[in-house]
């Protein structure tokens, strides 16, 4: 028994030694040598080195009526296919935008609504981008002598909610023409504007007064272009 040990641990220790000596693993005194292939896979391994070289050659395999787009230095080369403009933020500077003034004496409230809207969307420019604030600022005048046709006067119902159990209030045009005058073209352009974050900032730009007066002179306001004469009403 003590000979056979002894010899065991012989065989370990020489086991050892060798793999120390051919840097293989040893699994219970019985060397495993790796395989040429592995090790021949390992080190002869392709590595690709990106130089100016590569480059020229990456162009080469591009088509010729294609090969002016490209550069040695940069291959993918120039953004010449997206072409599409897109308005930047000094684009769109409040402080460099037009300001309307509109008289709203005996005209049709709908149809001023939606011209006061289009300029405020900034859809009568060719700038126009859904997505971005290019319109312009509009003041509406006397507004408490804008008009209605039909019988709009005492059939057009205005309603709001206090929140509360019982709180719908309901008045007429007329009503709310002698109570709040200014909230009438408010109302109506508010419903012509896109719903969110941005309706809420191009609803800024509309300022209605009751009186002819307003607090805008600084500002240099024009005169609102109105190409539909349907707008004003006929007598």
């Amino acid at each position: 028994m003590a000979m056979a040990y002894a010899t065991s641990s012989s065989a370990i220790l020489a086991g050892l030694a060798a793999s120390h000596n051919n840097r293989s693993p040893v699994l219970l005194g019985l060397s495993t040598v790796a395989s040429n292939r592995t090790i021949g896979a390992r080190t002869s391994r392709n590595f690709q080195i990106r130089c100016q070289e590569q480059q020229v050659q990456q162009r080469n395999l591009a088509p010729v009526e294609q090969r002016w787009m490209f550069t040695d230095s940069d291959f993918t080369g120039p953004d010449v296919w997206n072409k599409t403009w897109y308005p930047k933020a000094e684009d769109h500077v409040n402080t460099e935008k037009t300001w309307y003034v509109v008289d709203a004496t005996d005209k049709i409230l709908g149809r001023l609504a939606s011209t006061i809207a289009i300029h405020i969307r900034g859809k009568n420019l060719a700038t126009y981008t859904p997505s971005v604030d290019m319109g312009a600022f509009v003041i509406v005048v006397n507004a408490d002598k804008v008009a209605v046709s039909g019988k709009k006067r005492t059939q057009k119902l205005y309603r709001r909610h206090s929140g509360r159990p019982g709180g719908m209030k309901v008045e007429t045009f007329d009503q709310l023409q002698q109570r709040i005058p200014e909230r009438i073209i408010e109302h109506a352009v508010r419903g012509m504007l896109p719903k969110g974050r941005l309706g809420r900032d191009l609803f800024t730009h509309l300022k209605v007064y009751t009186g002819p007066d307003h607090p805008h002179q600084a500002q240099k306001p024009i005169d609102l272009p109105i190409r539909d004469k349907r707008i004003q009403k006929q007598t």
